[in-house]
């Protein structure tokens, strides 16, 4: 997969952005960068949009910034020139596919056919925009779409909100979302961003659905592990399971037969994805981690711890 798409599968969700004002442009994308999406899809719809990406890209240049609804060559060239980093269309003109991978930009088309897939084959794509999402059938329809073409990946647009985020991104042959819920017109020009900053900040949540899965307690031996259970299982009914190196009380106490990670223990928090919720928790909230501990699951990151403790206890990551 070419390097931008990678680093948007990493981000989960593309902002679809329309600005009526440059002036717009600096502010909306700082609101975005400080609520966890640095990343924003402008649409050519309107005459400010060349001007706004030239600011986002010049302003800040780490963001990911593209170009939607291009639909000619000329807008591929005004919006590449301005500092687009990516082009997506509502659909697919070989013509414009073509010239934006001679310029080496990734280009997105829309697709919600097999016929629109296998021309997007054709010209060298594996990822294609499914768009009008829900009004073309939604992940059910992608997923059907999916089953044939084994290594097309899809990056749907419309209809998609905070309610049916998670459902989309669930399929892995989705490598991220766009969506407009975070970036009202309305509050763009109302210049609300603060606004759009809490709507950004609260869809990462959402995507990433953090909770706490478990508690782990740093014991001294196995018969001591599955005592403290035994006795969480007497008091409040929490069944006792013994594993290889532990005993749950329930599936939210741990009780660790010897010390591991951590002064006290460690506290494990789910999340749909961790290698999202890694990227959303370094590069916005500055978190390190111990690149030593990570594990993986059919193929994909599935825990990772942070460096610092907190409150005592070491924190990791782990699939939900």
């Amino acid at each position: 997969m070419n390097e931008v798409l990678e680093k948007i599968k990493k981000i989960g969700i593309v902002p679809v952005v329309v600005l009526d004002d440059a002036k717009d442009a600096k502010p909306l994308a700082k609101a975005l960068i400080e609520g966890g999406l640095p990343c924003a899809e402008v649409t050519f719809r309107t005459a400010a949009a060349e001007e706004a990406i030239k600011i986002m890209a010049s302003e800040y240049p780490d963001m990911l910034v593209g170009a939607g609804t291009v639909l000619t060559t000329e807008q591929a060239d005004r919006a590449i020139a301005a500092g687009a980093k990516f082009i997506v269309a509502p659909g697919l003109n070989p013509e414009v596919v073509k010239y934006c991978l001679e310029k080496n930009v990734p280009m997105v088309p829309g697709v919600n056919n097999p016929s629109d897939i296998e021309t997007a084959l054709s010209l060298g794509l594996t990822t294609v925009k499914f768009f009008p999402a829900e009004q073309s059938g939604g992940i059910k329809m992608i997923k059907a779409l999916a089953a044939p073409y084994v290594n097309v990946t899809f990056m749907p647009t419309g209809g998609i909100n905070a309610d049916n985020i998670c459902d989309y991104l669930s399929f892995d042959r989705i490598i991220a979302c766009g969506g407009s819920w975070m970036v009202k017109k309305d509050l763009v020009a109302a210049g609300k961003f603060d606004e759009i900053k809490a709507l950004t900040e609260q869809a990462v949540r959402t995507m990433l659905g953090f909770y706490v899965k478990h508690v782990g307690l740093n014991l001294n031996s196995k018969e001591e592990a599955y005592d403290t259970c035994k006795t969480f299982e007497d008091l409040f009914g929490f069944m006792t399971r013994s594993i290889e190196i532990s005993s749950f009380a329930g599936g939210s106490i741990e009780a660790m037969n010897e010390p591991g990670p951590g002064t006290h223990g460690h506290i494990a928090i789910g999340t749909n994805n961790v290698e999202r919720a890694v990227n959303y928790l370094s590069t916005v909230k500055g978190v390190k981690f111990r690149e030593d501990s990570k594990t993986y699951k059919d193929g994909k990151l599935n825990l990772i711890y942070l460096e610092n403790e907190i409150g005592g206890f070491a924190i990791h990551l782990v699939t939900k």
